[in-house]
């Protein structure tokens, strides 16, 4: 029913049915499968599960895809997402651009959850095009009761084939909601409603088989950005009374930029002041909220430790990405060898592209 095509193999013809019943209108979707909970299953007499399911396995359990689109189902990896890696994502991104190329209106990807948020917005940075990227997974393994993998990965192709969802950039289809890669997060360890938009909401939700979609996006900047190199990138959290010792050792750990997930709006202990300052004039330093919501600040606290004595030393923030969000966008930047000053000068780009600027105020 489905084609089958290992990574690395030569493509088949891709059906869902037979040639003559197959519409002219009726769209193709590749589905392209990483592993993760969603591909998992027991093994009888051992305890956990593990990946082993492939698209083709998770394209059987679902039901009505016929009516939906004509599919081209992709093993690409078959591992947990704590597993995946920037350079597995850069392999995706040809993936994608490879079946787009080939003719697919839409591309659905499953894989854990554990990284799915940094990996559709890496997606999102990359993969720039119009048809819909749409990644999904599940909270509940296949061998589990009430398992949540086949409805999300039906919501996801009707979503990938969805003519309305052109244009909108990498999204997170789950639990019947539809949400943009560049504001979700993941934010419960087992609940099948843990994927959200905490700043602004989904984009839209699938209803009765459905899609519906309530508003549009901005488009993101032309970045110099890497596919071929992302660059090592520390991810660092700030916590009550730290000095942030950690900080003196990412540049003999290889790391070419570091994010600090700061206090509140952008802060930091005073006592690491000295040390960020230093490292500032090296490297890029940038600080996200390790609040996961709203935006780094500007301009409103004056003491040391504060967004307005950070930024005077030479830290910039990363407006209204959290710190995994932050940490994918500057690894591509220094891929593409930009400079402090350019990743700067991206990051204000990016924040912007995230709201609305075309309305008086």
């Amino acid at each position: 029913m489905f084609a089958h095509v290992a990574e690395g193999s030569t493509p088949r013809v891709d059906v869902t049915r037979p040639k003559d019943s197959v519409t002219r209108s009726t769209p193709r979707v590749a589905v392209i499968s990483l592993g993760g909970t969603i591909a998992s299953s027991a093994t009888p007499g051992v305890s956990g599960v593990t990946p082993r399911l492939d698209a083709t396995d998770l394209l059987s359990g679902v039901g009505a895809v016929e009516e939906i689109a004509s599919i081209d189902a992709r093993a690409f990896r078959l591992v947990p997402s704590s597993d995946l890696s920037l350079s597995d994502v850069t392999s995706l991104v040809g993936e994608i651009h490879a079946r787009l190329d080939e003719g697919a209106q839409g591309v659905v990807v499953t894989q854990g959850t554990d990284t799915l948020e940094e990996v559709a917005f890496a997606l999102d940075l990359l993969v720039r095009r119009d048809e819909p990227v749409v990644v999904t997974g599940a909270m509940r393994h296949a061998s589990d009761a009430g398992a949540d993998g086949p409805a999300n990965l039906l919501d996801a192709l009707r979503v990938a084939a969805f003519p309305a969802a052109r244009g909108l950039g990498a999204l997170v289809v789950f639990n019947g909601e539809i949400h943009a890669a560049r504001y979700v997060r993941k934010t419960h360890a087992t609940s099948t409603a843990t994927f959200r938009s905490t700043s602004l909401g989904p984009l839209g939700w699938v209803s009765e088989g459905h899609v519906r979609l309530g508003f549009s996006l901005p488009r993101w900047p032309d970045l110099n950005v890497s596919l071929e190199r992302p660059a090592p990138v520390a991810l660092i959290s700030a916590s009550l009374g730290d000095s942030l010792a950690l900080l003196d050792h990412v540049r003999a750990a290889g790391y070419r930029g570091v994010v600090v997930e700061a206090l509140g709006g952008g802060h930091v202990p005073s006592r690491a002041l000295e040390r960020l300052e230093k490292l500032a004039r090296e490297i890029p330093v940038v600080l996200a909220s390790r609040t996961g919501a709203g935006e780094t600040l500007t301009s409103t606290y004056r003491f040391a430790g504060s967004e307005i004595d950070l930024l005077a030393r030479g830290l910039f923030g990363a407006g209204a990405l959290d710190a995994r969000k932050a940490r994918i966008l500057l690894s591509v930047l220094l891929g593409a060898d930009t400079s402090i000053d350019g990743c700067r000068r991206a990051f204000v780009e990016v924040h912007d592209a995230m709201f609305r600027s075309d309305v008086e105020h």
